[in-house]
């Protein structure tokens, strides 16, 4: 037989032939798929990169953004993994016109189920371990603040108590519905100095609403009779909206105010400009609707500094 012959004859071997053709598939998916990764990353916004969160400007910003973003791509790691299964399960295993019966059934394999059972565990127990950690840095109030801002919520708009400077700014609701040039300047405003450590000190005069900073990434629950505080050190001058992030009544949407971050010698101009407005002292926590204020053991609230010859019962709209 000529050798020619031979050689053709091999080729067509079972699966020879086959497995080459089989594995260019295979490569060309896998080239594709990974040059569809390579360019989707190449390609994201900085708002993608952040997980469509918005832009931080807080020292804690860049953590917050990187475990949420973080948060989801283990999500979807676990979900494509998860679709994966299901999808090679239906195609390998699926019923052909030749079988006839039920298939082998396999129960209490006990590898799969320590396997299914011990991996969400150390994943669960891996994220809540990590979202202490990060809840921990957020509300931690051990160290002392460059600043002291008692806000004070109400029906619908904010004051603030500027602690250290002893004065104080009031707030009337946003009528943001009216159309009327200048509605955005009677927005309350509240000014921070940047990069310094503040502490925010949180009342409510009614019912329950929610101080949130968006750029802040941060929020906190206003509840009559407590109080509540976190801290946040703002490090980008500029202008942030802030609203009550709890449907707190009828005009909750407008309850709006603004943060301006700016330096330290903007910031002392509008102390002494509240000053000159005569709006000096510390906006009494009794002001509230209930009367008394806070509950036995935080009433009156006075933080370190403010004593009750500062307290102004007057002057909050």
């Amino acid at each position: 037989m000529p050798a020619s012959h031979i050689s053709r004859s091999r080729d067509k071997r079972p699966g020879v032939a086959s497995s080459s053709r089989g594995r260019r598939p295979g490569r060309l998916a896998s080239a594709l798929v990974i040059g569809l990764i390579a360019i989707s990353l190449t390609g994201c916004t900085e708002q993608q990169k952040r997980g469509f969160l918005p832009h931080g400007v807080t020292s804690l910003s860049r953590e917050i953004e990187r475990f949420w973003v973080g948060t989801w791509l283990w999500a979807l790691a676990v979900g494509v993994a998860v679709w994966g299964a299901m999808f090679y399960a239906m195609a390998r295993f699926r019923r052909r016109k030749t079988d006839t019966g039920l298939p082998p059934q396999i129960a209490y394999n006990m590898p799969l189920e320590i396997l299914f059972t011990v991996v969400p565990v150390i994943m669960v127990a891996v994220l809540f371990g990590k979202t202490v950690h990060l809840d921990n840095k957020m509300l931690d109030t051990s160290q002392k603040p460059d600043v002291t801002i008692n806000v004070v919520s109400k029906q619908w708009s904010w004051d603030f108590n500027y602690v250290n400077e002893k004065v104080y700014d009031y707030g009337i609701q946003a009528n943001t519905l009216s159309g009327k040039p200048g509605a955005e300047a009677a927005i309350p405003t509240l000014y921070l100095p940047v990069n310094k450590r503040v502490e925010f000190v949180l009342t409510s005069r009614d019912v329950i609403h929610t101080f949130w900073v968006i750029s802040f990434l941060q929020k906190m629950d206003m509840l009559p009779g407590k109080v509540n505080k976190f801290q946040v050190t703002p490090t980008e001058i500029g202008t942030y909206r802030g609203k009550c992030a709890e449907l707190c009544g009828a005009y909750h949407s407008q309850m709006l105010f603004n943060v301006k971050v700016v330096s330290q010698a903007d910031y002392d101009k509008q102390i002494a400009t509240l000053k000159a407005r005569g709006q000096s002292g510390f906006l009494s926590n009794a002001m509230a609707r209930a009367g008394s204020g806070l509950e036995r053991g935080q009433q009156q609230y006075l933080p370190p500094g403010v004593d009750n010859s500062d307290i102004v019962t007057e002057g909050s709209k």
